[in-house]
């Protein structure tokens, strides 16, 4: 488990790498953030007929309900994960990746890792979030 750990932590510090400023700038901007899911939802809607890409789906619509409650004042993230959630969109949405997009699945393998990362990392956080939203219906 320790060894899993550690992957999601070197995937994480390699997108941080390539994404670390813009996401700190973005993650305070709403109208920058909604920009970043519209164009999060365009790339999804072209890859649904991409079998292997079906895994990103649920939790990217996780994060994007995250981000939108968040900035609707609806729900409170802390700063950390408003960070990671921002991360991991601006990494899938990005053409620039460790494995270019363009490769086929195997351009979405670092994209995949990228999200189950942030999955993984803010899990209990994610978790609350589903229940508080459960309570919302």
């Amino acid at each position: 488990m320790s060894s899993l750990t550690s992957k999601a932590s070197e995937v994480l510090d390699r997108a941080k790498a390539l994404f670390g400023q813009q996401v700190d700038s973005l993650s305070q901007k709403e109208g920058k953030i909604k920009e970043l899911i519209a164009g999060v939802k365009n790339k999804l809607a072209g890859l649904t007929q991409h079998p292997r890409v079906q895994k990103l789906i649920e939790p990217i619509a996780v994060f994007i309900r995250m981000l939108k409650a968040h900035f609707a004042g609806h729900y409170k993230l802390a700063s950390s994960t408003l960070g990671l959630l921002v991360l991991a969109l601006v990494y899938f949405l990005s053409p620039i990746d460790i494995i270019p997009d363009f490769l086929g699945f195997f351009g979405f393998a670092d994209d995949l890792s990228v999200i189950l990362a942030v999955y993984a990392k803010v899990k209990d956080e994610i978790e609350q979030f589903l229940d508080w939203e459960r309570t919302q219906i």
